[in-house]
């Protein structure tokens, strides 16, 4: 298996798993995947975040508006690995509760991430709504 196909299968797996977790109010699959190496960032759609304690911050604050996923599909539009570090660019599709309500959702999201100790780990999440 090549670093590529080892990255896909992880992205397919892991990373789907625990953001569709996360969307069902479990923030603790997506803090696993995340670096615990400084510097780690989020650009969000709702909310940034800059080191490890505004991370935990923002996972828990999510995990807490989240709730009764319906649906989560990552649509990947381009990826590359290089060495120890690679992205992703997609389009995530979501069907979830947010603060109760009902909702449907596309965000653009681009992710850089590192390998550490021989698994991949989340460094840094861009995400934004579709149509700004």
């Amino acid at each position: 298996m090549t670093d590529s196909d080892d990255f896909l299968a992880w992205v397919r797996t892991a990373l789907h798993d625990a953001e569709l977790a996360l969307h069902n109010g479990d923030a603790g699959p997506r803090r696993a995947i995340w670096s615990r190496n400084e510097p780690v960032s989020v650009l969000g759609a709702w909310r940034n975040a800059f080191g490890q304690r505004e991370l935990d911050d923002l996972f828990s604050s999510l995990a807490q508006q989240f709730s009764e996923c319906t649906s989560y599909e990552f649509e990947l539009l381009a990826y590359d690995v290089q060495g120890d570090m690679a992205y992703t660019a997609g389009l995530e599709h979501t069907s979830a509760s947010v603060d109760g309500v009902p909702r449907s959702y596309v965000l653009r999201a681009t992710q850089i991430y590192r390998r550490e100790d021989g698994q991949w780990k989340v460094a840094h999440r861009h995400g934004d709504t579709v149509g700004r």
